[in-house]
């Protein structure tokens, strides 16, 4: 297993909406593998095969970290190739986001807390579920990777001009990470 590159802030890649993926697609069992390496080392809870470079419709995540605030994601762990959205509901809530690509960032982001799910496991069995909470949270992030909206795309206009230098940084790659990154504007 590989350690993969994720993509900075302002790579063009991570505005892209990604393609559908099947069963042929080359190498798909080891992205998976080298994707939960890759998301461990940089201590995520969730990664997308955009922030690393692959177009495709596919994210993994490990709620686990959240186990002592939702009892029962202990060890939930799971793959999502080609998932589609069929529905969102509930009262939206904020929720203090970070993301992989946005390196020592993190904002509150409101979305709502119950999504039905449709997608397919690694053995690309097809299944319809019902999320709430952290897990849909998670979930919602990430798919949001495989539209081609990013974490700065919920900020409102004058968030995203307070920010405006620190993304500009991470574009940059003036930011310190504990992880292999690729920066779209480092000189």
């Amino acid at each position: 297993m590989s350690v993969l590159p994720i993509l900075a802030y302002g790579d063009p890649l991570l505005k892209a909406r990604a393609r559908p993926v099947d069963k042929d697609y080359p190498g798909l069992h080891r992205l998976i593998e080298d994707m939960w390496e890759t998301m461990y080392k940089a201590q995520g809870v969730g990664l997308a095969a955009p922030q690393v470079g692959q177009g495709i419709r596919l994210f993994i995540i490990d709620a686990t970290p959240f186990a002592e605030e939702e009892p029962g994601l202990e060890g939930f762990k799971k793959v999502f190739i080609n998932p589609e959205i069929l529905e969102e509901s509930g009262k939206a809530w904020f929720f203090n986001e970070g993301c992989l690509s946005f390196p020592e960032l993190r904002e509150d982001i409101e979305r709502l807390p119950n999504i039905q799910l449709r997608y397919q496991d690694e053995a690309f069995t097809t299944y319809e579920e019902n999320y709430t909470g952290i897990v849909a949270r998670i979930i919602q992030h990430e798919y949001d990777h495989i539209e081609g909206i990013l974490m700065a795309d919920h900020f409102s206009p004058l968030k995203k001009t307070l920010l405006k230098k620190k993304l500009t940084n991470i574009s940059r790659g003036s930011v310190s990470v504990k992880y292999p990154m690729k920066f779209p504007l480092r000189k």
